[in-house]
């Protein structure tokens, strides 16, 4: 009852935001991309029913437990994540995570004690610890859902902290979790308003922004998504080049046939062919543009190639640097090709109108004025029916747990009773 009390109070806040999209002003509009108070709601979260703990006496006994060599069950940990007060059991609660992980129960961690687990983080001002646990997810088994990754990637946007903000979307990108627009829509937010300050990148930068926009690019069938595309194209096209095709798609959800720069070619073909309006952003163009003169540049490009390696060597000092072998050197040999071929489709595009004058982030935030509002309705919808069905698997477990101390207690009994009527005979 208190569940689909609260749905509907929600989902009205959403709908009534999405009403008022249509009446902000020029400024606001601009970072409508924020998600909605409706969405970042935590009325619903903390509503489900309490289940009030110790967290000294759960500590004990988990440290009890592991001392005796026995797994610590999924509830336990659920429970003391849902019970942190306070910044410093934020950190107590990412050791016993991390615990559990090492544990014969590792499997089980519930996927609503890691939805509780960046919501806490967020609560008491913890989020670098979200981020740590996130990018080291094999230690911690942080696996979140889509939802539970807009929270956190839109509580760096609204710091404009877009660099931590693309270190989510990265994560994102390794799980192939782009499945809702939302997610999209404020990964490619985040990825925008990171290049467009120009920061300096490593060769290890350029792969994962490279990745990341790729990916989530292929979600987006129109100018966004295309953009996106041409861009992550462009800069994993850079570094297959210096550093060979390996040094692509390692630990990657890419393709490891050479070409990145052609398939970037590609993309600007099929605009420049296409009857509809897509276009292509300038500043995309433009990057692979930058990116094929830098390559074209002997003397650039070596020192590339070798602040590439440094960094290579910086993240894993245990390897040899990256050698390219004959395939790569082939694919080399087409740059003169791509070059020339960049000139004569940017002219095409030019003479055409394919190309979109504003910037890739200004095309991302009209994106987002267009769909986010509808996107966030169908989000906030579902994440009520995953709460209740959240809440009825833990009381199901809850149940179980109490049988389960019922029947230990009858069997304690038992023995004792067999033991006194042993002495007794």
């Amino acid at each position: 009852m208190v569940l689909s009390k609260m749905a509907a109070s929600v989902l009205q806040r959403c709908l009534a935001a999405a009403v008022k999209v249509k009446f902000v002003t020029p400024t606001f509009t601009v970072r409508r991309c924020l998600l909605s108070a409706a969405y970042t709601d935590t009325k619903l979260w903390e509503a489900r029913e309490k289940d009030p703990q110790n967290l000294a006496l759960l500590a004990t006994f988990m440290d009890r437990t592991y001392e005796r060599k026995l797994p610590v069950s999924s509830l336990t940990i659920s429970r003391f994540v849902d019970n942190i007060s306070s910044r410093e059991e934020v950190d107590q609660a990412e050791y016993y995570l991390y615990k559990f992980r090492h544990s014969p129960n590792c499997w089980y961690l519930r996927d609503w004690t890691v939805h509780g687990w960046i919501r806490q983080c967020l609560k008491y001002g913890a989020r670098e610890k979200a981020l740590h646990t996130l990018k080291n997810k094999v230690q911690y088994g942080i696996f979140p859902d889509d939802f539970t990754f807009n929270l956190l990637i839109d509580s760096y946007i609204k710091t404009e902290d877009f660099r931590s903000a693309c270190s989510v979307v990265e994560e994102v990108m390794l799980q192939e979790a782009f499945d809702l627009t939302s997610t999209q829509i404020l990964s490619l937010y985040s990825l925008g308003s990171y290049l467009a300050a120009k920061p300096e990148l490593s060769l290890s930068d350029e792969r994962a922004l490279g990745a990341s926009l790729l990916i989530v690019g292929l979600e987006q069938d129109n100018t966004v998504g295309l953009s996106a595309q041409l861009l992550g194209n462009a800069l994993l096209g850079k570094v297959e080049m210096l550093k060979g095709i390996h040094a692509v798609f390692k630990g990657m959800p890419l393709m490891w046939t050479h070409g990145y720069l052609g398939r970037a070619l590609a993309i600007m073909e099929r605009v420049a062919a296409a009857s509809t309006d897509v276009r292509l952003s300038k500043d995309a163009v433009d990057c692979l543009n930058d990116v094929l003169h830098d390559l074209s540049s002997p003397s650039e490009s070596d020192s590339e190639s070798d602040s590439g390696g440094e960094d290579d060597k910086k993240e894993t000092p245990d390897k040899k640097e990256t050698t390219l072998d004959e395939d790569d050197e082939k694919e080399q040999s087409k740059l003169p090709h791509y070059v020339s071929r960049f000139k004569e489709l940017s002219s095409e595009l030019e003479s055409k109108g394919k190309v979109d004058p504003a910037h890739f982030q200004t095309s991302v935030s009209a994106l987002a004025k267009q769909g986010l509002a509808v996107a966030e309705q169908l989000d906030i919808e579902q994440y009520l029916d995953k709460v209740q069905a959240w809440e009825e698997e833990r009381r199901n477990l809850i149940q179980r747990e109490k049988e389960f101390r019922e029947k230990a207690e009858q069997e304690r009994q038992e023995r004792l009773a067999a033991r006194a009527a042993a002495k007794q005979a």
